[in-house]
């Protein structure tokens, strides 16, 4: 029997960007899943505050030259790859100069939130199930964590769907207590909105919240993991309206196998 395939979409990941709780998970959880005996795929986006060099990242040529529209504008997708050795693991990253090449992550040396991090979010995305399509590598789940990765979900019941690369994929989507003040780009809903994507599919996104960000994810889910224990109460109830499986953070000790048994269930 073929063995299952999980697809993972990090907003984070060590040793590429320091340490925090989904950070680290992004690096052991894929680790923990491969050595449970499923194959995977990693991706996080190419932070220019990502060294190269020390990382030892270099471009895929054969993936790289796709250009992704977002807003009217076009915008060359880029893809690099870098292994981590100790865990027989690679990491895909994916770039573009308008989005990534400043030395931070999702605020600036002010602490300022970059105005565009709606259209990043969408580049991350939309690169990455465009880059899986081109390795012509199925996967039986995808699991996205923090919600720069929350329009994944939609993307996959809405947009990729009926592509026989993904016509199989179920997906768990992975919330934090990752929240940032304000809202997106009031046009976040409507740079969003693709062939298969309607202006109803994104109706929460009118105001482009933390919490309706989780919400849209929440909504295309199979699957909903709170990954903290202090996630929004808002948000705690919301799912629970949804009434669809979701499993609570487990702790340290225990979260990969927990998380593997959670997968198992959703693939079915």
């Amino acid at each position: 029997m073929a063995r299952k395939r999980v697809l993972f979409i990090s907003q984070e990941i060590v040793p590429y960007l320091p340490e925090s709780e989904m950070a680290h998970i992004g690096r052991y959880l894929p680790q923990g899943i491969q050595e449970r005996g499923k194959e995977i795929r990693t991706f996080m986006p190419r932070y220019g505050n990502i060294n190269e060099r020390r990382n030892q990242l270099h471009e895929v040529i054969r993936l790289s030259g796709m250009n992704l529209i977002i807003n009217d504008a076009d915008h060359p997708l880029i893809i690099k790859v870098a292994s981590i050795q100790s865990a027989r693991m690679q990491v895909y990253f994916i770039d573009n100069e308008d989005y990534f090449q400043r030395k931070h992550v999702l605020y600036d040396g002010d602490g300022s939130f970059f105005n565009d991090n709606d259209e990043r979010s969408i580049f991350f995305v939309r690169g990455v199930f465009e880059t899986v399509r081109k390795l012509r590598w199925a996967p039986d789940l995808i699991y996205c964590q923090g919600w720069f990765s929350a329009l994944a979900p939609l993307y996959l019941k809405k947009e990729y769907y009926d592509d026989p690369v993904f016509s199989k994929a179920k997906v768990v989507y992975s919330t934090y207590n990752d929240k940032f003040e304000g809202q997106l780009d009031k046009n976040f809903a409507t740079k969003a909105i693709t062939e298969g994507v309607t202006r109803k599919d994104v109706a929460v996104l009118k105001e482009p919240t933390h919490t309706n960000i989780n919400k849209l994810a929440f909504q295309f889910a199979d699957g909903i993991i709170f990954n903290h224990k202090d996630v929004d109460d808002e948000l705690r109830s919301f799912a629970a309206d949804l009434k669809k499986p979701t499993l609570e953070y487990p702790g340290d000790d225990t979260y990969i196998d927990a998380y593997s048994d959670f997968f198992d269930k959703i693939i079915g």
